[in-house]
């Protein structure tokens, strides 16, 4: 029985995903992301990296980076990824990461760079910092997922395109080598995969949005959940009911759905003749739930310094164990000498 079920466990199909450790983990993060790892994480192997690295294409601040780091790893825990059953470290306390990033680089064509939607977005948004990082960006996230030869990639809309690129750079290096690589597939959860800015409910709700009114950070109390809601952006027909062009209340519908786990018609039928004050007082208190264990849970874990370090530095060198098999082959398929050390 033991073999067997030892057997099972490998077979289990492997998950990365990460977030960038800057502005703070929003509600949409929360409901797009973190909230789909915690049901993954039974039925897969899951790594869930702090993706410092890529943060860089922006100017830090050093300390703020490195305190943000911590937290975002602590918020992790809060929302329920049990650090027994994944792999939870910082993505560059694993250089493998970088070392495949610029292999990788080479068997990436500029065209294909050039043509990234996010590359585009992030020069209009820098236009006075537009380096190397930013345009090579999509090749370190390939390398962060072939290099866990990973199945499934949870991805939103907006992310599709760097996985496609991750497929393409992987199927070119296995058409010269033979099979190193996993070609991964995207996992898309089915509600709540993209919530939009309370304030400009045409774009996605972001943890840098510099109006605070426009995201919830999960660490937010109560009284703040209440007062973004209710200043959300809706219109003036007070219809609560899934249009296209009311892109404020199908934002709000949505997040309400995503928490409840209640279908979008019976949501529709439920505020049927009700107006946006009392809706917007359900998708706050919903909400205010929803957060209140994690942010107790943070408030606790925060403090207990000498877990959080075990916890990066175990995961740490369990991704460089895994890391270090792909690499290893990579190297070998290339022509390197082998590593005696």
């Amino acid at each position: 029985m033991e073999n067997n079920a030892e057997n099972k466990t490998e077979k289990k199909k492997i998950i990365f995903s990460g977030i960038q450790p800057t502005g703070c983990i929003t509600l949409g993060n929360y409901i797009g992301a973190l909230k789909n790892w915690v049901d993954l994480q039974n039925d897969y192997n899951c790594l869930f990296s702090v993706v410092d690295l890529h943060s860089i294409t922006v100017r830090q601040d050093s300390a703020l980076l490195r305190k943000r780091c911590i937290e975002f790893l602590v918020q992790y825990l809060a929302c329920g990824i049990d650090a027994e059953k994944n792999i939870l470290f910082f993505q560059s306390h694993v250089p493998q990461h970088a070392e495949l990033s610029w292999v990788l680089s080479c068997f990436t064509y500029m065209g294909e760079l050039s043509r990234m939607t996010q590359y585009k977005d992030k020069c209009a948004k820098h236009a006075d910092n537009i380096n190397a990082g930013l345009f090579t960006y999509p090749v370190l996230m390939a390398a962060d997922i072939l290099l866990y030869q990973t199945d499934l990639v949870p991805v939103g809309s907006d992310q599709k395109q760097h996985l496609e690129i991750t497929r393409d750079i992987a199927m070119r290096f296995n058409g010269v080598y033979g099979n190193v690589f996993k070609i991964p597939e995207g996992f898309t959860p089915k509600a709540g995969a993209r919530i939009m800015s309370l304030q400009e409910p045409t774009s996605k709700m972001s943890k840098s949005d510099p109006n605070e009114n426009g995201f919830i950070s999960i660490l937010d109390t109560p009284d703040a959940i209440v007062r973004k809601i209710k200043r959300a952006v809706t219109d003036s027909d007070n219809l609560i009911k899934v249009r296209e062009g009311h892109d404020g209340i199908n934002n709000l519908i949505n997040i309400y759905s995503a928490i409840t786990k209640k279908e979008i018609s019976d949501i529709e039928a439920e505020f049927d003749g009700k107006g946006y004050g009392d809706f917007k007082q359900s998708v706050a208190e919903a909400a205010v739930e929803e957060l209140r264990p994690i942010r107790e849970r943070y408030n606790a874990l925060i403090k207990d310094k000498a877990y959080i370090e075990e916890i990066y530095k175990k995961g740490a060198l369990a991704a460089q164990k895994l890391a270090s098999r792909t690499l290893s082959k990579v190297h070998r398929k290339l022509g390197f000498v082998d590593r005696k050390f």
